[in-house]
């Protein structure tokens, strides 16, 4: 059911970008915190950053706080030089008076030239401007005369308030003030937002502040009455986040590490809630996260990750599928992964594998198989992989016209082992060779599992050559056109079609399948050891 809803706001929320009045598009970040030439755009209204540590994902946010001049906030709010400080060492009297003297302390941040540029849509179009920073910041519009900041407002949020001891004896000493502080009571609005996460029936929900100081405190329908105190961090978390974005309107809401404190399933109905914000209110949302359960709540084009590689350098790497997006975030310890280059690789994978689970006794879901993601990016998933610890439970399958190339030799590289490649039957697309097994003599049994006569079979395969055979397209492409055409007439998809034939091959001992088979037999016996 909530996939549905995910669905459905996925689509609405796109169709609505173009019509947004305020939307930041990129963020370009050179010279903070190690990060050179970095360039990160947004393209979903509702856009997760993830990576490992130390990526750079909380910079990225951090600068893009300072896209927009923020109404009411002061001249030290949303500014590089307030949200990307430097230890700078005060200089003493001493070295006023001899100059060749050292500041107090030896010890300074460097402060290489720095930017950070942005691109965004705006009520008069679209706009360029860059923070730039020799001796100071200074703000720079790229040749346009007499142009100003964009204002927007701009709610950005860090891990959870109340955090370690002296927050909390911050706050406790309201207690002891002579004025009793200033109640505010949340809105309906912000009171359903938490509501709609957290299993309680709130009558109230008060915020108690005094001066810069503020605390919440909730009272159930129960009659259970606490201050925040006494909350759990996801409680916290998500009454915080209530009384302060539940009533934004075409603002930039900016959240570090949204999962901070949060079931899985609240982590859904948050992004959710979110989202349903954004189209409503005209909110442009990032978040930072390492719960691939944030991950999958935005479409792929709403999911930026960040890597920062054995040099040292940031660089944004091609969101992340299936397997490969489990596997950088701890959830394919259990199985054995396989990585292939597409929808046919994978049936063919499967037919070999409905053959060989059943005679181990393997389970299915113990065996996960993962694509779309190109041969070519198999030896940057590799150096992933290794980083992160998971590259002992994965397997490489390379189509057969790739047995020439280099790859399989890059893979091992970049994982710094032996790691297992295999190649999937023949020396061409797995399209071409699923053909040529149909069109060969004596395939009743094929025919049969397809659902479809022998001799109709023949006829539509002939039809099909006869159509293409004057195709000046190369073959490879021919033989995944002709391969769709046949799924389409028998009501399946071309994965379906390669399973089956696959999984017919892999029980005849003559077949250019084996080497494959036992391959994965290989793999998968010392997997399960």
């Amino acid at each position: 059911m909530i996939e549905r809803r995910f669905a459905k706001l996925w689509q609405q929320l796109q169709g609505k970008k173009p019509h947004l009045p305020h939307f930041l598009a990129e963020v370009s970040i050179d010279g903070i915190r190690g990060i050179h030439d970095l360039r990160v755009s947004f393209d979903y209204p509702v856009s997760v950053i993830a990576g490992g540590n130390a990526s750079g994902k909380s910079t990225v946010l951090f600068a893009a706080a300072c896209a927009y001049k923020v109404p009411g906030a002061g001249v030290r709010d949303f500014v590089p030089s307030t949200l990307f400080p430097d230890y700078r060492p005060r200089v003493g009297r001493q070295a006023t008076l001899f100059p060749d003297h050292r500041p107090i302390g030896e010890r300074q941040d460097d402060r290489p030239r720095t930017t950070i540029e942005f691109q965004y849509v705006t009520p008069e179009g679209r706009r360029a401007m860059r923070w730039r920073r020799s001796k100071a910041w200074s703000r720079n519009f790229l040749g346009r005369q007499g142009a100003k900041q964009p204002e927007r407002p701009v709610y950005l949020r860090t891990l959870s308030n109340l955090s370690n001891p002296s927050e909390v004896r911050s706050v406790l000493g309201m207690s002891h003030l002579r004025v009793a502080p200033a109640e505010s009571p949340l809105t309906a609005l912000q009171v359903d937002f938490a509501q709609r996460l957290l299993p309680f029936d709130y009558a109230t929900v008060v915020r108690l502040s005094s001066g810069a100081k503020s605390l919440l405190f909730a009272e159930q329908a129960g009659g259970a009455a606490y201050s925040e105190l006494h909350m759990a961090a996801g409680e916290r978390a998500i009454l915080r986040l209530a009384a302060e974005i539940a009533q934004l309107r075409d603002a930039l809401v900016l959240i570090d590490e949204v999962e901070a404190g949060l079931h899985p399933w609240v982590q859904q109905l948050l992004m959710l809630q979110l989202q349903q914000m954004a189209l409503l209110n005209n909110l442009q949302v990032l978040v930072t996260t390492h719960s691939p359960v944030v991950l999958e709540c935005v479409p792929e084009h709403g999911r930026v990750f960040l890597e920062r590689d054995d040099s040292g350098k940031v660089a944004v790497v091609p969101a992340y599928r299936d397997l490969v997006q489990d596997a950088l975030y701890g959830r394919s310890s259990e199985a054995l992964n396989v990585l292939c280059e597409d929808d046919a690789a994978e049936g063919v994978l499967q037919g070999v594998l409905d053959d060989l689970l059943p005679k181990h006794r393997v389970r299915r879901e113990s065996v996960r198989i993962g694509r779309d993601t190109g041969a070519n990016e198999f030896p940057a998933h590799a150096t992933a992989f290794r980083k992160f610890g998971q590259i002992e439970s994965f397997v490489f399958v390379l189509d057969g016209d790739k047995r020439k190339s280099t790859i399989a030799a890059e893979i091992r590289s970049q994982a710094q082992r032996d790691v297992p490649v295999f190649y999937l039957p023949g020396d061409q697309a797995p399209e071409m060779w699923v053909w040529q097994r149909l069109s060969s003599e004596g395939q009743p049994a094929l025919a049969e599992a397809l659902g479809i006569e022998l001799g109709e079979l023949r006829a539509r395969m002939e039809r099909l050559n006869a159509v293409f055979d004057s195709a000046s397209d190369n073959p490879q492409n021919i033989a995944k056109t002709k391969m769709q055409s046949l799924a389409d007439a028998l009501e399946r998809d071309v994965a379906e079609v390669c399973r089956v034939v696959a999984r017919l091959e892999t029980r005849k001992s003559e077949s250019d399948i084996q080497p494959l088979a036992r391959d994965l037999e290989e793999a998968l016996l010392r997997w399960r050891s």
